[in-house]
């Protein structure tokens, strides 16, 4: 019996690993819903890393609430996403892979250089590792933005954001 039980989780493994490689393979993308001019007749964008890529890129090296030291940050200002897809509201929804959610401001990106981060000191973001995108805040650069109230807003795991 234990051997029939064990070929067939092989079965089921073999049978599973196209869509896992499939999985692996797929570039992240975010996706952006509401208040945008960019939305489609299902009333939403999904950006692929390649489009965001496109974006002019930004660096900010800064310490988090969440790890030792001053880390370095690559990825696209949020002010530049919010224009790409013509975003118009007061507020943004940042949702994780993870299930967290949270209401963000829209002054924050016009206020702050808020990035949209795809890699930390040179290495991509991924789903197990905060990724595959990190909202950050230049929090050294301003000492406003070492208050509790915006790490929440530092949301890893991101996949889609709400504009409202």
């Amino acid at each position: 019996m234990a051997v029939v039980l064990a070929l067939l989780a092989a079965l089921a493994w073999a049978l599973m690993a196209p869509a896992r490689a499939e999985t692996a393979s797929q570039a992240p993308s975010l996706r952006i819903e509401g208040s945008i001019a960019a939305a489609g007749a299902d009333n939403h964008i999904d950006l692929s890393l390649d489009t965001l890529q496109q974006l002019a890129h930004h660096e900010i090296a800064t310490s988090t609430a969440v790890t030792d030291g001053v880390l370095v940050f690559e990825g696209v200002l949020m002010r530049a996403v919010m224009d790409h897809v013509g975003a118009h509201g007061d507020t943004v929804t940042a949702r994780a892979l993870n299930g967290y959610e949270i209401d963000i401001p829209l002054r924050d990106f016009t206020d702050f250089d808020v990035l949209l981060a795809w890699s930390v000191n040179g290495k991509r973001l991924m789903p197990d590792d905060k990724g595959p995108f990190w909202i950050v805040y230049p929090r050294d650069q301003h000492e406003v933005l070492q208050d509790i109230r915006y790490d929440y807003r530092w949301v890893w795991q991101l996949d889609s954001l709400q504009v409202k």
